[in-house]
């Protein structure tokens, strides 16, 4: 069969042939995916692309250099090591670290494949942006010339209240059909690629969102950005709405600059989020596949050794943190032992003989076929919900653990397996961040913005509130408000521009 996936970029000889041999084996057991480009850098280059969430291109940012320091002096004490980086985006793109051994780089494209598999082919990805290098790309020059015409720390300082935001979109509503004027905001068009059918618009091109400014350029490039567009009605929505940034883009008195700013990283964090909700399988994934493919075809003898001691490396547990790659891994060879040898359905069920759940095999081999399935429809929530049980929980000692201030240690709270598994659920619920939503924007009808927490047991970071609260008031110019629960009792958090406020609520 031709292969007709690979790009060898600028990777030494000996490497695009190693990149022939993994990539056939990827395809000889079923895997499905985009043209694959390698790229060879060194550590410095690496660990710049990765501080930069794998876009070399993008906007700058201060929060960048940050993560480019800690990223440094992690990997020069000796503490960490990233030995891959891949992107979704048609073609993919990955990145090699030049100082790693002949059997890492093997083991690195054989993991880069199942990545690549699981982007094209799990259904929480299928509505991302495949063009995203050239997406980020514009996002980075728009800003560029906005710090450019507004200055630096201006346009640094929206970008930072912003940023603050970026958990609060709904990540469902890409599966969600809505109106044209709310399913995808363009607001540096104020259109989307189809044109407008507002009366009194100019009829534009057909365009993709990142090449929109281009095709269809201003007729008045010295339109005065810096004003406010004219106040809108302030909104009560019909019901609760988890995306903010939304929100902010329908209603907030925000100069035009601003607008586009703020809808570039809204487009940015739905790209992002797929990756939040399929951290455990998507890491399973590829390391099921790097381990198969490596163990059966890889290795020579020279480098076992080497594979072993990296392999488990990554696969090791902490007491007081939970490995994706290991509980990934672990899971989906589960499915596929349980699959084979018919584990399932209401037969097994209704069996209560231990010895003979234990020795159950009606040899069906079905294995492969439903870990393919499970890579397709399911996101880290579901998958846990399903095929997290009970005899997976005592193989692997699954507890839950909690932090003892007294001993400053984690520690053992249960090991009951329906608190284990409520616990690891509730960590994946909504990604792990707390659950806000847009209740009112027009609050006490002086047009404040007021959220709701759906509190879950676990109370907010007042810190983090309070300085979320801060950046809300930036973009929206009015006080905002969030209601929450604080030691047992309903309370509304406030910031009025000036100072904080919280303010016990009365029991209905």
């Amino acid at each position: 069969m031709p292969i007709t996936h690979r790009s060898f970029a600028n990777l030494p000889e000996e490497l695009a042939e190693v990149q022939v041999e993994i990539e056939q084996h990827a395809l000889d057991y079923g895997l499905d995916f985009f043209p694959t480009i390698f790229e060879l850098v060194d550590v410095e280059q690496l660990n710049a692309i990765a501080a930069m969430g794998g876009f070399p291109t993008r906007y700058p940012h201060w929060r960048f250099g940050m993560e480019f320091d800690r990223l440094s002096k992690g990997y020069h004490y000796g503490l960490q090591k990233i030995y891959e980086l891949v992107i979704n985006n048609n073609p993919c793109y990955a990145y090699l670290l030049s100082s790693n051994q002949y059997a890492d780089h093997k083991l690195v494209m054989a993991h880069v494949y199942g990545h690549c598999d699981f982007f094209k082919c799990n259904q929480w990805f299928s509505k991302t942006d495949r063009k995203m290098i050239d997406q980020m790309a514009n996002h980075g020059n728009r800003i560029r010339r906005y710090m450019n015409r507004f200055g630096v720390t201006e346009v640094e300082n929206f970008i930072d209240a912003c940023l603050s935001i970026e958990d609060m979109i709904d990540i469902h509503s890409p599966f969600i059909q809505r109106s044209r004027s709310t399913d995808r905001y363009k607001f540096h068009s104020n259109t989307d690629a189809e044109g407008s059918d507002e009366p009194g618009q100019d009829y534009k091109l057909p365009a993709k969102g990142y090449m929109d400014n281009f095709i269809n350029p201003r007729k008045k490039p010295s339109d005065d950005e810096e004003t406010p567009r004219p106040a809108v009605a302030l909104p009560v929505p019909d019901e609760p709405t988890k995306d903010a940034m939304l929100f902010l883009l329908q209603y907030a008195p925000l100069r035009p600059w601003q607008l586009d700013v703020l809808s570039m990283i809204r487009d940015e964090a739905y790209y992002f989020a797929p990756q939040g909700q399929t951290k455990i399988m998507n890491e399973g994934w590829a390391t099921y596949w790097h381990s198969t493919i490596m163990t059966r075809h890889g290795l020579q003898a020279s480098e076992v050794i080497n594979y072993a001691d990296h392999t488990s490396g990554t696969l090791a547990s902490s007491p007081n943190r939970l490995n994706p790659y290991k509980l990934g891994l672990e899971l989906l060879r589960d499915i596929e032992d349980r699959w084979n040898r018919g584990c399932f359905g209401q037969d097994y069920d209704d069996c209560d003989d231990f010895v003979e759940r234990q020795n159950w095999n009606t040899e069906v081999g079905l294995g492969r076929d439903k870990i393919f399935e499970v890579r397709r429809i399911h996101n880290d929530l579901t998958f846990i919900d399903e095929f997290f049980t009970l005899d997976f929980c005592r193989r692997y000692k699954m507890f839950q653990f909690g932090y003892n201030e007294s001993t400053e240690y984690y520690e053992i709270e249960s090991r009951e397996f329906p608190k284990v598994k409520q616990q690891l659920l509730f960590s994946l619920t909504n990604m792990g961040r707390p659950e806000i939503f847009v209740t009112d924007g027009n609050y006490k009808n002086r047009g404040e913005m007021l959220l709701t927490h759906r509190h879950h047991g676990i109370e907010l970071k007042m810190d983090y509130a309070r300085d979320t609260l801060t950046n809300l008031y930036t973009l929206w110019k009015r006080p905002v408000h969030i209601q929450t629960i604080l030691d047992e009792q309903e309370v509304l958090l406030s910031w009025d521009g000036t100072h904080h406020e919280c303010v016990k609520l009365e029991s209905n």
